[in-house]
């Protein structure tokens, strides 16, 4: 990883306080679930993000980014990355100050959308990992 990445995924968690979880379960055995509730026992909101759901970890969900009443830091994608795109675009269009693509997801033409307004991006990292990694610095 560069410095560059560094610095943005430092500055992300050090500033992000309201994460909007897109795709977070309600299933304890799934990713989304216990990434999240590892971010909200660290101190961070999490704001539920799926059609799905009704209340995921005590928070109450929303089906679009843009049914979230609040402002939203991050976005937080557990979504495959063929639905990246209008993810990135409702994150620009909601105001969120940045946009975070799990493992596995990667959309790099999402990606220069969202650099383009200005939102830094982390893309294919674990924010779980990245995390308990910045803590123990």
């Amino acid at each position: 990883m560069s410095e560059g990445d560094e610095a943005i995924i430092r500055g992300i968690l050090e500033t992000a306080r309201v994460i909007a979880v897109v795709g977070l379960s309600r299933h304890a055995w799934r990713p989304s679930n216990r990434v999240s509730g590892y971010m909200q026992a660290a101190g961070y909101r999490i704001i539920p993000v799926n059609p799905n759901e009704r209340e995921v970890l005590g928070e109450k969900a929303y089906a679009t980014l843009d049914d979230v009443p609040e402002r939203i830091d991050l976005v937080n994608v557990f979504r495959r990355s063929e639905f990246v795109p209008p993810v990135v675009e409702a994150a620009i269009r909601v105001g969120a100050k940045a946009v975070w693509m799990q493992e596995e997801v990667i959309h790099e033409q999402a990606a220069r959308q969202a650099r383009s307004a200005g939102l830094p991006v982390v893309m294919d990292r674990c924010i779980m990992q990245e995390h308990m990694r910045w803590k123990r610095q």
